[in-house]
C-alpha cells in the first residue's frame, strides 16, 4: 500500500510541473513561495526515497522466495541497465519533452534506481549485515564531502559529478548531461532497504514492533540532528517572521543530492506508515495496493498522460502548444517560453491530479492482472 500511495503523490508533483501558474522558481524557496505551494512540493519528497528503499527491500525478499544470489544479481544488473536506458531515452522523449532533441539529458529517478541496482548486483554476494552497514555509512557520511568540488578531480570531474556533486557535464560538444540524482546516497538507500528486509521476515507482532520502532527512531534522529544545525544538510534552518515559515525552514532539506537529514525526514515517517498500514485491510486501500504492484508501468504512463493533457489544455486555451515540445536550455534552471499568464491555480492543479490518477487506474489494474496471470520473464521488467 505504501508504494502505491507515494506513486499517487508523485503524480501531484508532476501535474504541478506542467500545469501550475507558479513556475520559474523553486516551490520550496521560502522567499517566493506560499504555504500551499510549499506543502504541495514538500509532500512529494517522500516518493523517491520510498521507491529506492523498497526496491532494496524487494530484492532481499526475493531471496526468501527461492531466488539464488546469482539469479538476483543477474536480474538486478539487467533491470538496472534497462531503467537507465528508459530514463535517458523513453522518459526524455515520450515523458518530459515529446521530442528527439538530445542536446540536454537528465539523470532522474530511474537513472538513480538503475545504477543503484547495478551496484547492488555486486553487493548481494556480501553478508546482509555488510550490505546494511555499507548502505547506512553511505547515507550517514556522504555530507562530509559536500564541500568537495568536481573540478578538483581534473579529468575525473565527470565521476564525482555523477556520484555526488551533480554538476552539469558536457560529454560531447553541444551535448550536456545533468546528473540530477547523484548516486552515492541513493545506492546507500537501496542497500539499507535490502537490510531492512530482514525485519519483515520476523513474526508479525515482533515485526511490527521493530519496524515501528525503527521509523520512530529515524524520525526522532532527524529532529535532534536538524535542531543542532551542525551536520546532515548543506542549508541551516533559520528563524522566520512566522512560526509556520520557521517550521518550513526546519523541514526544507536538500534533495539534490539527498542529504542525511532529507532521508531521515522522509524514510522515518514512511517506515512508521509501513508498520501502521500492515493492519489496514479495507476496500479504500485496494487501489493503492494495485498501483504498488506496477510501479514502473505507472511511472512511464503517468508522464505521458500528464504531458498529453497539458498539450490538450494549451491548445484549448491558446490555440497552440509549441513550448510543450521544447527542451530547456543550459543552464538547467532555464524555463520554457510559456505564454504570459500561463498556468492554473493550485485548486485546478489538484483537480487535474485527481483526474490523472482516475485515468491511470484502469490501465494499471489491467496490467496488474496480466502480471498476476502470466509469468513471462519480460513482465518483470515492467
Amino acid at each position: 500500500m505504501l508504494r502505491g500511495l507515494v506513486m499517487v503523490i508523485m503524480a501531484l508533483d508532476h501535474v504541478r510541473d506542467f500545469f501550475s501558474n507558479a513556475y520559474g522558481f523553486d516551490p520550496t524557496d521560502l522567499t517566493q513561495t506560499n504555504a500551499a505551494l510549499f506543502f504541495t512540493r514538500w509532500v512529494t519528497h517522500f516518493c523517491a526515497p520510498v521507491f529506492v528503499f523498497l526496491a532494496g527491500t524487494g530484492a532481499f525478499l526475493s531471496t526468501s522466495r527461492g531466488k539464488t544470489k546469482g539469479e538476483l544479481a543477474g536480474f538486478l544488473l539487467s533491470r538496472g541497465l534497462w531503467l537507465v536506458f528508459l530514463d535517458l531515452f523513453f522518459v526524455h522523449t515520450f515523458g518530459w519533452w515529446f521530442n528527439f532533441d538530445y542536446h540536454l539529458l537528465y539523470g532522474d529517478v530511474l537513472w538513480a534506481l538503475g545504477w543503484s541496482m547495478v551496484v547492488m548486483a555486486g553487493l548481494v554476494f556480501l553478508p546482509v549485515w555488510s550490505i546494511t552497514a555499507i548502505g547506512v555509512a553511505m547515507v550517514a557520511l556522504h555530507n562530509l564531502f559536500d564541500a568537495v568540488r568536481a573540478d578538483g578531480f581534473g579529468s575525473f570531474r565527470w565521476l564525482w559529478a555523477i556520484l555526488h556533486s551533480g554538476d552539469i557535464l558536457e560529454p560531447l560538444p553541444g551535448i550536456h548531461f545533468v546528473p540530477g540524482y547523484p548516486l552515492v546516497p541513493w545506492i546507500g538507500v537501496m542497500a539499507a532497504g535490502y537490510g531492512f528486509g530482514t525485519l519483515l521476515l520476523r513474526p508479525q507482532d515482533e515485526r511490527r514492533k521493530w519496524v515501528l520502532g525503527l521509523g520512530v527512531g529515524l524520525t526522532l534522529t532527524f529532529i535532534v540532528i536538524r535542531a543542532t544545525n551542525l551536520y546532515g544538510d548543506p542549508h541551516a534552518w533559520v528563524i522566520h517572521k512566522t512560526g509556520l515559515f520557521t517550521f518550513f525552514s526546519f523541514i526544507n532539506c536538500e534533495k539534490y543530492p539527498p542529504s542525511l537529514l532529507y532521508l531521515l525526514m522522509t524514510l522515518g515517517p514512511a517506515i512508521i506508515a509501513l508498520a501502521l498500514f500492515e493492519r489496514i485491510s479495507h476496500p479504500v486501500s485496494r487501489p493503492f495496493v494495485i498501483l504498488g504492484r506496477v510501479p514502473l508501468f505507472y511511472y512511464l504512463l503517468h508522464l505521458v498522460v500528464i504531458h498529453a493533457l497539458a498539450i490538450a489544455f494549451a491548445y484549448a486555451r491558446y490555440g497552440q502548444a509549441d513550448w510543450m515540445f521544447k527542451n530547456v536550455t543550459v543552464p538547467s534552471n532555464s524555463v520554457l517560453p510559456y505564454p504570459q499568464g500561463y498556468g492554473y491555480s493550485l485548486v485546478m492543479v489538484y483537480a487535474i491530479w485527481v483526474g490523472v490518477v482516475l485515468i491511470l487506474y484502469p490501465a494499471c489494474r489491467w496490467f496488474a492482472g496480466v502480471k498476476r496471470r502470466r509469468r513471462e520473464a519480460w513482465l518483470s521488467y515492467l
